[in-house]
């Protein structure tokens, strides 16, 4: 082993949980006749733990032209003071994209265990259709809302340098896969692209008369949710009212005590919390481009009995979002799916 690791004594934990990548990159190469490149002598990290673009790009670009093919372990790196320094969960991924930036590849394949992108969540949809083509916008939104295949911190080495993402199955290399694009000249035979969501969000409901003539209303909430470091998923507003919807599991020990302070501060005409929401995302690029899409998404909606509690959709409307209650959640799932996509096949 390089004199670097033989010390275990001196081994830190970053260099223990590293070395599981290390010697399977190096059985690989072994087993390839290829070249070993060890990402320690080529990743390098800044005092503030992001990549050093410059000196990471300048070494992996004089190996690559010291060999045609060669072999490199994914997860770890060196920091700013020569320690190895370990990813987050998913470094195998950001590796990859840091590689593909770096080369300046014309695609960035990942293999993985499952082939691509469903356009709905598979134990709610039955065999639901895959995406063959998605962009980062679009992937962002349903990986927030938890349709996750490839780690989000991945995406943006190579969106920033516009090289695609191609997601491939190991078991399944017949399979067409997933490409991830910003500009892709190849046109979605469906109005949307996916749908995601999530259960368990609670919505506190806040009413006040002439609210909108009152300066800096909705920021004094926001900054006592802000003490309580609480992340806000969405807030819904009207001209005297606002919904603020939050994550129940984030606000469920502060809550009695964050209502106490919004009555003390805000002192609201009609203060109330509803529980058990679940969020349910439809996303599509094509959307904006298609009259009448979200009044078919209601209408599919409200002719299958399922209650909005609440709407939101982003500017650049890619993203449709609607609260229902928790027990509604698969059914708005199956119904937003049949509505654009249709029934699935046997």
């Amino acid at each position: 082993m390089d004199a670097f690791y033989t010390n275990l004594n001196q081994m830190s934990q970053a260099v223990i949980v590293s070395r599981g990548e290390y010697f399977c990159a190096k059985l690989m190469a072994e087993y390839l006749g290829y070249a070993f490149v060890d990402a320690k002598d080529i990743i390098r990290f800044k005092l503030d733990k992001s990549i050093d673009w410059d000196a990471t790009s300048a070494k992996l670009q004089a190996k690559y032209a010291q060999y045609d093919h060669f072999v490199f372990p994914g997860f770890y790196g060196t920091s700013a003071n020569g320690h190895i320094q370990v990813f987050p969960r998913g470094g195998g991924d950001i590796t990859g994209a840091i590689l593909a930036k770096c080369l300046h590849a014309d695609v960035y394949e990942n293999w993985t265990d499952v082939s691509g992108f469903l356009m709905a969540d598979p134990t709610i949809v039955k065999n639901p259709k895959g995406i063959t083509h998605i962009t980062y916008s679009e992937l962002r939104e349903l990986s927030y809302m938890g349709a996750s295949v490839l780690h989000e911190e991945a995406i943006f080495p190579v969106k920033e340098a516009n090289i695609p993402i191609h997601i491939l199955n190991t078991n399944r290399p017949q399979d067409a896969g997933t490409i991830i694009q910003e500009h892709s000249k190849v046109k979605s035979g469906y109005p949307i692209t996916g749908i995601a969501g999530k259960k368990d969000f609670m919505s506190i409901y806040v009413y006040k008369k002439h609210m909108s003539n009152e300066v800096g209303f909705i920021r004094k909430a926001l900054s006592i949710l802000e003490k309580y470091h609480i992340s806000i998923e969405h807030i819904p507003s009207g001209i005297d009212s606002f919904n603020i919807v939050v994550e129940k599991k984030e606000i469920e020990e502060s809550l009695y005590e964050i209502l106490a302070h919004f009555k003390d501060e805000l002192k609201p005409d009609k203060l109330t919390v509803q529980e058990d929401l679940a969020l349910i995302s439809t996303v599509g690029k094509n959307m904006s481009d298609k009259p009448g899409t979200s009044g078919k998404l209601f209408g599919a909606l409200g002719k299958n009995n399922i209650n909005i509690v609440m709407i939101a959709q982003g500017s650049d409307e890619i993203n449709i979002t609607v609260g229902v209650k928790k027990k509604d959640f698969t059914k708005t799932v199956q119904v937003i799916y049949d509505t654009f996509v249709g029934g699935n096949e046997e």
